[in-house]
């Protein structure tokens, strides 16, 4: 393949980080966008010493100067990597992904970035699906909460600029993903991993029966990168297919570590989620690669 330009909007934050090292390792000229609201630049340092074509630029991506920095290098392909905060506790963090969505499909459309990748989190627009429902399909959106309706209406948009202005898309249904450069308070395996490092009993809230599908991050930037050039105008899931249970999570992780505590169950908490990968095998030419058990070994240093 012939080195693009690719834009990375949230490259300075765990996803986004490991997603520039693939991408670098291609030989494509990788232009990051971030406002370090979540990222870091620490997160970059070894794609900044390595010789390859890269830059960062530390700015708000819906303002003037968002568009100004689209203007300027062009990217045939933008990843958004900032479409639904994580977290949400303020009306403010949806409408401020909101706005860095619009804001980035009008530079797209203004400046000729011919497609957009967008990385959602599968677990707000899936349901609460069965157990023989599992491992979940793509089919029919089921939003989840506010973050739900703003990653339901993100699609949605995709879909319209698509028809309308001829911007293509592929948006990505992410598992629950993992890997190094995790912030702990972040997710479930660097939660439990943090604890197991420091010798203290992991916080599990409930019963830590509920599942999540856990993908690793460098099999998530294997599927973006694979992203930019297929997948055009579908919704597709990024998993394994397999649902772990928190309490069999951390006994992988610490099984000589001290019994888990519990806290109170989230009154919204996901019971279930493993995600079909059949549509990635077939559109991306992707399959997840990284065993759980693995990943896992590789994070703890055994």
């Amino acid at each position: 393949m012939s080195p693009r330009t690719i834009a990375v909007v949230g490259g300075a934050g765990f996803i986004g980080s490991h997603l520039v090292d693939r991408l670098l390792v291609d030989g494509h000229r990788v232009r990051v966008a971030d406002d370090l609201s979540s990222g870091s630049l620490a997160n970059l340092a070894e794609a900044r010493q390595a010789d390859a074509d890269l830059t960062f630029d530390h700015i708000d991506i819906t303002g003037p100067e968002g568009e100004a920095w689209i203007s300027r290098h062009r990217p045939e392909v933008i990843i958004h990597l900032a479409a639904v905060p994580r977290r949400v506790t303020r009306s403010t963090d949806l409408a401020a992904a909101w706005a860095r969505t619009l804001a980035l499909l009008d530079a797209a459309r203004r400046h000729g970035s011919p497609k957009i990748v967008v990385a959602l989190p599968a677990s707000v627009i899936s349901g609460n699906p069965r157990v023989k429902d599992l491992p979940l399909k793509e089919g029919d959106l089921q939003p989840r909460g506010a973050a739900g309706i703003l990653a339901r209406t993100v699609i949605n948009t995709l879909e319209h600029a698509r028809a309308r202005h001829a911007v293509e898309f592929t948006a990505l249904a992410l598992g629950t993903v993992y890997g190094p450069r995790q912030r702990p308070n972040d997710g479930v395996v660097a939660s439990l991993v943090a604890a197991a490092t420091a010798g203290r009993p992991a916080m599990i809230t409930g019963d830590g029966k509920q599942s999540r599908d856990l993908i690793h991050v460098d099999d998530v930037a294997e599927a973006l990168a694979a992203a930019t050039r297929r997948g055009d105008g579908l919704t597709i899931n990024v998993g394994t297919g397999q649902a772990t249970r928190v309490i069999d999570l951390w006994e992988m992780i610490a099984p000589d570590g001290p019994a888990p505590r519990a806290t109170p169950a989230r009154p919204d908490e996901l019971a279930r989620l493993a995600l079909s990968s059949a549509r990635a095998r077939i559109h991306l030419d992707w399959s997840p690669f990284t065993p759980l058990a693995d990943g896992l070994d590789r994070l703890l240093g055994r």
